[in-house]
């Protein structure tokens, strides 16, 4: 069925129509028209397609941006035909979208994802070295498709810096942290003995008083000082479909969290996969970063 995959630049209207059918396919929603993703490709965009032989099977989709004096590429969609989901292809896509940037000479490309997808998290964080960044609540409003219906339309914006060591690079001491009761956030349990549930007592005093010394202005030395765990499900469309009142409660309280080891100054930079019906984001401060 699946022969080997192959990446290129789309740049004409036939492909990009291609890729229309493949968006109403993976979301169920209206299609990017494409004399907006014909004009992107034309002013500093990219729009890549996976194919299995003469079949679009793939697509990334990004555009020129620009803040605060600075230009990088947004890439702001990217789909997976269901049959072809995970067979590395999303990877494979990154990946030429880095080398093409390059070439046109950006340093850093952006993107969001719904911080609670594990899948997402993990391609974006630990295999392509993105650092989650930014957290912007219900970044798209309500949202009808497939995988986001009935929820806050919560995301983390990426920063991946396309150029730096910390991508670069083999291996960092952040590939070696230790997972620990003294370094997890906010502990969980599993609710009817199935599906996880975020503990109620959170205090983000308790959590600022763990990773902040306010009187010394320094990290506690009880606590490890380089890096926190998070849990969040391991398989988030499955809980939602189980539990739609606990998906609303893990969207809420990761939120209040994560915005608050943000303004600590730290961000996300891996995810950790076990067997006990959570995965593990590892927060970091930035500045330790070689970005």
């Amino acid at each position: 069925m699946a022969g080997p995959i192959t990446i290129k630049p789309l740049t004409t209207i036939e492909e990009l129509e291609q890729v229309q059918e493949l968006e109403r396919d993976v979301w169920q929603i209206d299609p990017v028209p494409v004399h907006q993703t014909l004009t992107a490709v034309k002013n500093g965009g990219l729009v890549l397609g996976a194919f299995d032989g003469d079949e679009l099977v793939g697509f990334n989709y990004g555009f020129a941006g620009f803040q605060n004096g600075q230009v990088y590429l947004c890439s702001h969609m990217m789909g997976i035909a269901k049959a072809y989901r995970g067979r590395g292809i999303g990877e494979l896509l990154k990946q030429k979208q880095k080398e093409l940037a390059f070439k046109q000479g950006y340093s850093l490309i952006k993107w969001t994802y719904d911080p609670l997808e594990s899948l997402n998290a993990y391609l974006n964080l630990s295999k392509l070295r993105g650092i989650g960044a930014e957290y912007i609540e219900n970044c798209y409003g309500e949202m009808n498709d497939a995988l986001n219906k009935g929820l806050p339309s919560d995301r983390f914006q990426v920063h991946w810096h396309i150029t730096s060591e910390h991508v670069h690079s083999a291996s960092s001491w952040i590939d070696q942290f230790p997972l620990q009761d003294n370094n997890v956030l906010v502990h969980y349990q599993l609710k009817s003995g199935q599906l996880p549930q975020l503990s109620d007592h959170i205090s983000l005093e308790k959590i600022t008083d763990m990773v902040i010394n306010e009187e010394a202005g320094k990290l506690h030395e009880r606590f490890s000082p380089q890096g926190y765990w998070l849990p969040i499900p391991d398989n988030f469309q499955t809980l939602k479909k189980q539990d739609h009142a606990l998906a609303l409660d893990w969207r809420l309280k990761t939120r209040k969290i994560i915005t608050h080891m943000l303004a600590l100054g730290y961000v996300a930079v891996r995810l950790l996969k076990t067997d006990q019906g959570v995965h593990y984001y590892l927060f970091v401060p930035q500045h330790r970063l070689a970005l």
